[in-house]
């Protein structure tokens, strides 16, 4: 009889794996401690979407990333540790989490090959606290999961995180781990049904169409008195739906519709998701070569082949759209510098996503073991193209301007793992999600020479992009 290469992989190391957690509990006894210990597995390819659609619990927290055009997926269902902080410090406390813990975490399997080993999952409100009480996600949440579902180039990594103390029933983990495999199994041909007739939205309202515009109006004034160069003004789109949003069903659209963009998913284990199809990277490290994006600058793709050529020339050429995209690469360079660390500059060019075009300049740097990837991400946030310059005087604007609560909006969203590899984008091109209601977000850079009519225009290209993919 033929067995499946997702049983046999782990029935081969399944008396290894036993040895490994005996030895790893005897010592538990010895020292009346407990111990984490992250498994790692190879698994049959399988859709990371729909292990997370079909496995995830409503109670549990989760996590989902992919990014279709690196050939990268990961789902992560439910926390073995978790931290929620808010207040100026939490980055440096969501460091300390994961450090610490990273000290006490045993590996078994591959943990060095691509998307193994232990990863927390972290995200980031854009403010360090929240006007409202009622938004359902902390300040800062970082998390390991219990079970992680990861593709990379088409390879699939099983990665199972646990507590080990002197009550852990090795035999009974062992029988739920072979029982989570067989249920993965079960879905690597599993079709799911998708919904393919879209939501009828019963309400749809704009926070208020002239409040955005007004605000753009005052903020030109003190541009102009050279209180700021820039600042990023948001919008959202409150719409209620005839039924329950499909999460599956809207990131499955978001990914089909934007396979350039990062999609992403977190939801709090509350009922209410926070989803989106970002085309900004903040940063990523592999092996201690970081990248990360310089995005500013926009345009709308044209209806056909010579008015799209023309709007991407008249984005290359306008003086507006590159002072707002040099604003942002001369933050990220000094930011970096501070860091210790030597940024280089690449040359620009354009980002073309399905209904919009982004002036476009990588920056790589060399990342020193020393330097955790969160004093990076802390350096960086927010950056000028979702707040402005000078940063601090244009976050305090949104405040005064904005009549809703940001959240994570436009804030940091993403993973690091035990080698210092991370990835972080930006969580722009958003939803929260809360049953049959969402809120969508999205925002327009506001300099010299910006005029109220076109950045509301833009803001509902982005907009409606967004609902075309919600069902």
């Amino acid at each position: 009889m033929t067995v499946s290469p997702c049983r046999s992989s782990f029935a081969v190391k399944q008396k290894d794996l036993y040895q490994f957690l005996s030895d790893v509990q005897e010592n538990c006894l010895k020292n009346n401690c407990g111990q984490i210990v992250s498994i790692s597995l190879s698994i049959d390819l399988v859709d990371p979407l729909i292990v997370l659609d079909k496995l995830a619990q409503a109670n549990e927290i989760n996590f989902y990333f992919e990014n279709k055009s690196k050939g990268e997926a990961i789902a992560a269902i439910d926390a073995v540790k978790k931290i929620q902080i808010n207040g100026k410090d939490r980055f440096h406390q969501a460091e300390y989490f994961i450090q610490s813990h990273l000290k006490n975490i045993m590996t078994f399997g591959d943990s060095n090959a691509d998307f193994t080993g232990p990863h927390f999952f972290c995200y980031f409100s854009f403010f360090d606290q929240h006007h409202s009480d009622d938004y359902p996600f902390p300040a800062a949440t970082v998390f390991l999961p219990r079970w992680q579902i990861s593709v990379k180039n088409e390879q699939c990594n099983l990665i199972i995180n646990t507590f080990i103390n002197d009550n852990f029933n090795i035999q009974l983990f062992l029988q739920t781990i072979s029982h989570k495999i067989e249920n993965i199994r079960s879905l690597k041909h599993y079709s799911p049904k998708i919904d393919y007739f879209p939501a009828i939205f019963t309400h749809k309202s704009v926070k208020n169409t002239e409040h955005f515009k007004d605000a753009v109006v005052s903020v030109l004034e003190k541009i102009n008195s050279s209180h700021l160069s820039k600042i990023v003004l948001a919008d959202v789109l409150d719409v209620n739906s005839d039924k329950n949003f499909n999460l599956f069903n809207s990131l499955n659209n978001l990914r089909k519709i934007h396979p350039n963009c990062y999609i992403f998913s977190t939801s709090n284990g509350k009922g209410q998701s926070f989803i989106g199809a970002s085309p900004e990277r903040l940063i990523s490290i592999h092996h201690q070569q970081l990248i990360t994006d310089a995005l500013a600058g926009s345009a709308p793709r044209g209806k056909t082949p010579a008015e799209d050529a023309a709007n991407a020339n008249r984005l290359l050429n306008s003086e507006k759209e590159r002072h707002e995209h040099l604003l942002v690469m001369n933050f990220i360079t000094q930011r970096l510098t501070q860091l210790g660390l030597l940024p280089q500059v690449l040359a620009p060019r354009l980002r073309q996503l399905s209904n919009i075009q982004h002036l476009w300049t990588p920056i790589r740097a060399i990342v020193p073991a020393n330097v955790h990837p969160l004093k990076i991400v802390a350096q960086l946030h927010p950056t000028p193209a979702v707040a402005g310059a000078a940063r601090d005087v244009a976050c305090a604007e949104i405040r005064h301007y904005e009549n809703f609560e940001r959240g994570l909006y436009a804030a940091p969203l993403g993973w690091v793992d035990s080698q210092g590899n991370c990835e972080f984008i930006v969580g722009i091109r958003s939803a929260l999600i809360d049953g049959d209601r969402a809120r969508l977000y999205a925002g327009a850079g506001i300099v010299a020479g910006s005029d109220p009519e076109r950045e509301f225009a833009e803001v509902q290209l982005k907009l409606q992009a967004l609902l075309k993919a919600l069902v």
